[in-house]
């Protein structure tokens, strides 16, 4: 179960660093920690390759790809209580750096 949110946070992030990308100006920093989530996700699918049927992996990942873009649009197009945002993209990309860490522990507490 831990594989399955684990990579569903990592697809969440990618569409997330997609958009900070086309949106905000990036520094290196941003790319050290895509880098980083790009190795662990494919620790990841080197353990959900060893553990779980190919083909729950791939249909799992797809359904996880279009509710990530669906949850990233839902929050650009905007989330709106009594006339306020409720969460906007700059509160997204503060926590960024929050994501990198708990995909990458989650991926070690995988393998472990």
């Amino acid at each position: 179960m831990l594989f399955y949110f684990t990579l569903f946070v990592a697809f969440f992030y990618f569409k997330l660093a997609r958009v900070h990308n086309k949106e905000e100006r990036v520094d290196n920093k941003v790319y050290i920690m895509h880098i980083i989530v790009a190795l662990s996700v494919i620790a990841l699918y080197g353990y959900g390759i060893n553990h779980y049927s190919f083909l729950s992996i791939v249909v799992v990942s797809l359904i996880f790809f279009i509710v990530a873009a669906l949850m990233i649009t839902a929050v650009q197009v905007g989330i709106f209580v009594e006339g306020k945002p409720f969460i906007g993209m700059g509160a997204l990309y503060k926590a960024m750096p929050y994501i990198v860490v708990l995909v990458v522990f989650f991926t070690l507490l995988v393998w472990i």
